[in-house]
């Protein structure tokens, strides 16, 4: 099907990029002008949630549109049933090419969720072995030690010192050409300059800012740690009732204020890498007449703390800042410049509003809403974590994290307490907008997790000689012969 009039789509995947962290969303240090210039030209959306604080849950959650509950991908080392229908299949069936490049975090490494090519830079799991960057990266003689340190364990647990002060903040030991950042903007911009015309989707995924903080020169030099204002939710030491629920991939007891803000220092740097090569592809679909006409989002699958409660990186509750995340959409041909959205969404929206700007038709099995049609958004986001031992459900004024054990639920009103600090699950007071949150997670438990018949006619057979090939005309054969029968014995 010719798809030339239909429009383009870049979707910009940051890894652990924590919403308020750009300057658009009001950070007052981190310079990010080329997404900014993205955000004056579409919407930005401040209520934006990702569905599990995990990279590989949350990426499959995007894709196909269903909450974790669904698709079944727990943990960052997990298949998406090949049955789920995603945004990419849907739209390569309808004729658009599809294409990724970057990390993705699939396993196997190459799953085909609907990308015709896909060009890797991967991080965690097998995918270090499998992809195009670390293949490249030996072939030039080089290694992303620094990387390899923080993300395996059995380098990580002999680790030098400098790794644990600087709580993995250290400049990059590949120059910035060899740096996977600089490596997947190259083959984006690759892709990008073979689009001569519309139905294009193409999916760039970051590694960074994801941990190890560990920009290349010169970015490691970007932003003095002493001149960074902290970010919102900083406490001087951690709340016991966040170190009994993890203690930390760096031991959040041990983190002082100056290891945070060199840190936030690499990490801004990370994000203005970003930044500054999201600008050369905005700046080429534009040389080549086709910005207008694609449809560009920037998100992230999870956020980090950074700070928050005095913990670092994820995996512990669901606090707003690693749960929520920044989400920019640009619509081909959009008039209205720098619109800003509060309503409630979910990154499982994503996939029924891109599939509707190309004129696709939505799958039953995905769960979340077209936002050009509904622009309200949801009355209540939600979202699940630890293999389904904690859920989420958030207005714009409350809060409960619900928890298979009672002790460790807990309920805020945002109104008052922003920074989730005072739980108020017991208090008399709170019985009522408690009870009315719980109801709501028991309602959207119940309605999504409707399941659909799975069937797949192409499924792998076992071998033997009994076993016949689906394709070798023994079907047409059978009915043949069994209309024959009928018909001869006047059965009807």
């Amino acid at each position: 099907m010719p798809t030339p009039n239909r429009p383009n789509i870049l979707i910009l995947h940051a890894d652990q990029h924590r919403w308020d962290c750009l300057g658009c969303y009001g950070n007052p240090d981190v310079r990010t002008p080329h997404i900014d210039r993205l955000a004056q030209d579409g919407t930005r959306y401040t209520n934006s949630f990702c569905p599990f604080p995990v990279c590989t849950p949350s990426r499959y959650s995007f894709l196909s549109g269903q909450y974790v509950h669904q698709h079944l991908g727990w943990t960052n080392h997990c298949t998406l049933a090949p049955g789920i229908p995603t945004f990419p299949k849907v739209l390569r069936n309808a004729g658009y090419r599809t294409q990724a490049v970057g990390k993705m975090h699939f396993a196997p490494t190459y799953l085909d969720v609907g990308f015709d090519q896909m060009f890797l830079a991967e991080q965690d799991g097998p995918g270090r072995f499998d992809d195009d960057y670390h293949r490249w990266l030996r072939a030039e003689g080089l290694v992303d030690a620094i990387d390899i340190v923080d993300q395996r364990h059995e380098y990580r647990e002999r680790a030098p010192r400098i790794y644990w002060d600087t709580l993995g903040a250290l400049r990059s030991d590949l120059d910035e050409e060899h740096h996977s950042t600089t490596w997947i903007a190259e083959r984006a911009l690759e892709a990008l300059s073979s689009w001569n015309e519309g139905g294009n989707l193409l999916m760039v995924g970051f590694v960074k800012p994801h941990h190890p903080f560990d920009p290349p020169a010169p970015w490691d030099d970007l932003y003095d740690p002493e001149m960074l204002t902290l970010l919102p939710g900083w406490q001087e030491t951690p709340l016991a009732r966040d170190i009994e629920r993890h203690s930390g991939y760096f031991p959040h007891a041990q983190m002082n204020e100056g290891q945070l803000r060199r840190a936030m220092a690499f990490y801004y740097a990370s994000i203005s890498q970003i930044d500054h090569h999201v600008g050369r592809m905005l700046d080429t679909l534009k040389r080549r007449g086709l910005y207008d006409n694609t449809l560009i989002i920037y998100t992230s699958d999870h956020g980090d703390y950074m700070g928050f409660h005095h913990l670092l990186l994820k995996g512990n509750y669901m606090y707003d800042p690693v749960i929520k995340v920044p989400l920019i959409v640009k619509l081909p041909g959009q008039t209205q410049h720098g619109h800003v959205s509060h309503a409630l969404v979910n990154n499982v929206d994503i996939a029924p509003t891109l599939l509707s700007t190309a004129g696709c038709e939505t799958p039953q099995t995905m769960q979340g809403l077209d936002l050009l049609a509904n622009p309200g958004g949801h009355a209540a986001v939600f979202a699940e974590n630890w293999g389904g031992a904690e859920y989420m459900v958030r207005t714009t004024t409350h809060k409960l994290l619900w928890c298979r054990d009672p002790g460790q639920s807990l309920f805020f009103d945002l109104s008052q307490d922003p920074l989730e600090l005072e739980n108020r699950m017991g208090q008399p007071a709170c019985t009522a907008p408690i009870m009315e949150l719980r109801d709501a997670l028991m309602e959207w438990m119940l309605f999504s997790a409707r399941t659909h018949t799975y069937l797949d006619y192409d499924a792998p057979l076992i071998s033997g000689s009994n076993v016949l090939a689906p394709d070798d005309g023994h079907v047409e054969s059978q009915m043949a012969y069994f209309r024959s029968i009928l018909e001869s014995e006047h059965i009807f």
